[in-house]
């Protein structure tokens, strides 16, 4: 297998296969869920773990908004966040610091409270790796279970390759700079600062049938992953999609495909088409770019239409990051 997730059909006859539901568990493991939600009476617990693995710089804060985005799609407040972190051999303990530094201030600006994790040295890694756990609440009937529906319209946030064009600015700076110069590099560096989803992800829950933060894979894959949910197609419009212009750039610089490429701070939302322009207008006067870039199909074909002609799009083997990082 490539870098990156498992392929889905791996997940269905090996990793889920066997698997039952839990007491009081409303929403359990399935391709395209990237949590769990418990019934608590009024309340429902959502729960979400991810890791990154892709990263260096900043890997605490980035932890932290990974697996925030991925509660809030279900509607529900971040609240609680454990944590493990895995140092490669000879770390320094000023690596622990910094990690646990951006974890602290994150977590208090977000009101969410560490309660828990493990910390270790592990043979054979040469990287560190940090491996979130966040846990969140939300009221029963604000609950959104992923159930995207023929003839819903698909919304974008912010734009593709959001998380991706960040980490490679960050890790490819000098050559960046030497190539498109300095400010550039750092506007595209500051794209980490709008990695997290749980604004728009609270504003849309009144309207979603479904919402997902595309990480790995990027926008293709996610799309791939809830059409995957209610065994849809969709059919895109390449030029509706945002793509920024640092993103087309650093893309265009490595041949990268902005729509394979890692996009946390991006949320792909599916809606009534009823509802779809009056939310676009709402997520716009908040502040958060929008825009209405296709539709979910009863048939199962999964198509983007550029220049006219319509085209598959292809599910990512594995996230364009690793061409590069």
């Amino acid at each position: 297998m490539l870098a990156g997730k498992v392929p889905p059909e791996v997940l269905k006859d090996i990793v889920f296969k066997g698997l039952k539901g839990g007491h009081k568990v409303i929403i359990g493991p399935g391709v395209g869920i990237d949590a769990a939600a418990i019934d608590f009476g009024d309340y429902v617990l959502v729960a979400s773990t991810d890791p990154i693995t892709g990263a260096e710089e900043r890997i605490g804060y980035y932890a932290v908004h990974v697996n925030a985005n991925d509660v809030a799609t279900f509607g529900a407040v971040p609240r609680w966040f454990l944590v493990t972190i895995l140092l490669p051999e000879g770390a320094d303990v000023d690596l622990v610091k910094s990690i646990m530094d951006e974890i602290k201030e994150l977590t208090e600006k977000m009101d969410i409270a560490v309660i828990g994790g493990h910390t270790e040295v592990t043979p054979g890694l040469r990287k560190p790796i940090v491996v979130g756990t966040m846990l969140g609440e939300v009221e029963k009937e604000n609950l959104v279970i992923p159930r995207p529906r023929p003839g819903n319209a698909i919304i974008l946030t912010k734009g593709a390759g959001i998380e991706g064009t960040s980490i490679i600015a960050h890790e490819r700076e000098d050559e960046l700079v030497s190539v498109f110069g300095r400010s550039f590099v750092e506007r595209a560096k500051a794209y980490i600062e709008e990695i997290s989803v749980v604004k728009e992800a609270l504003i849309a829950r009144e309207f979603a049938t479904a919402m997902h933060d595309p990480t790995e894979g990027g926008v293709a894959n996610g799309l791939h992953e809830m059409a995957d949910i209610g065994g849809l197609g969709f059919r895109i419009f390449s030029n509706k999609i945002i793509v920024r212009e640092e993103t087309k750039k650093i893309c265009a610089f490595y041949d990268l495909d902005p729509l394979a490429l890692i996009s946390s701070g991006a949320l792909l939302i599916s809606v009534p088409r009823d509802h779809a322009k009056v939310l676009v207008e709402r997520l716009l006067a908040h502040g958060i770019s929008a825009s209405i870039i296709g539709e979910f199909l009863a048939e199962k074909k999964r198509v983007i239409i550029e220049n006219g002609i319509e085209r598959p799009l292809r599910r990512p083997e594995s996230d364009e990051l690793w061409k590069v990082v």
